[in-house]
């Protein structure tokens, strides 16, 4: 892997959206795809992650070595990359009966929902996230959430973010767009977004170093990354990459 990589015409810069924006990120692939996308088009991109208490802590711990190989193997990038800031929200682990705080196995529950499911978890980082977003001058929130290849969360949904969106502009009387460009893609689709936006080594850098296993498991590398293999969030990733190396196949990419 090249320390530098060059990216396509289409996001080297043209038609730059002058408009700073202000990135979810947790460290994992989803919101590491979400800050190439939203570096690919906005002059300014800062990032913000939270500790609230999560059982897969170590993803704290990817987003500073994610930041870096961006920067490093991306200058285009590099120059737009801003400011991280990291939130103290482990209140909502106190409050909260999930098997994402807690050391419990993962499971449905009566409702249809999984046990991993945080209430309220997207809404508040989003709220927190409006607030910075407001001091930092930036209008823009980007976020990973997805409501195709999904566990159902009802904060991922489409709806769920618009009305937020309406409630968090008229709340602050300033315009906040929220931009969620996972939304309507498969986990397959997530995996040729990444390599349209930064070619293989951007595929090589979410592998070795974004983070998704919901049990924290950095021991167990397979072809897809780092993980426990077996849980919701691991099978997802295995299940959407294997996906997407098989449509490059059938494609002769």
């Amino acid at each position: 892997m090249s320390a530098t990589t060059s990216l396509p015409a289409s996001h080297a810069g043209l038609g730059t959206d002058p408009r700073t924006a202000l990135v979810v990120f947790s460290g994992g692939q989803d919101s590491t795809v979400c800050l190439a996308w939203a570096l690919s088009r906005h002059a300014r991109v800062e990032t913000i992650g939270f500790d609230y208490g999560q059982r897969h802590k170590v993803e704290l711990d990817c987003r500073p070595r994610v930041r870096e190989a961006l920067a490093a193997q991306f200058p285009q990038w590099a120059a737009r990359l801003g400011e991280d800031h990291l939130l103290d929200l482990r209140l909502l682990g106190q409050i909260s009966d999930t098997a994402l705080t807690e050391s419990r196995a993962i499971e449905m529950q009566a409702n249809g929902l999984p046990n991993t499911f945080v209430p309220g978890r997207n809404l508040l980082f989003l709220n927190f996230a409006a607030a910075l977003a407001y001091r930092r001058g930036a209008s823009v929130l980007v976020g990973g959430m997805c409501e195709t290849d999904f566990s159902g969360y009802p904060d991922c949904r489409d709806n769920t973010l618009k009305a937020l969106q309406v409630a968090i502009s008229l709340g602050l009387d300033s315009p906040m767009t929220i931009e969620t460009p996972l939304m309507w893609l498969t986990k397959a689709q997530t995996w040729a977004l990444s390599e349209q936006l930064g070619g293989e080594a951007l595929q090589a850098l979410i592998v070795e170093h974004t983070h998704t296993c919901y049990l924290g498991d950095r021991t167990q590398r397979h072809a897809w990354g780092y993980g426990c293999g077996s849980c919701p969030a691991c099978v997802l990733r295995r299940d959407g990459f294997e996906a997407f190396r098989q449509s490059r196949q059938r494609t002769g990419g």
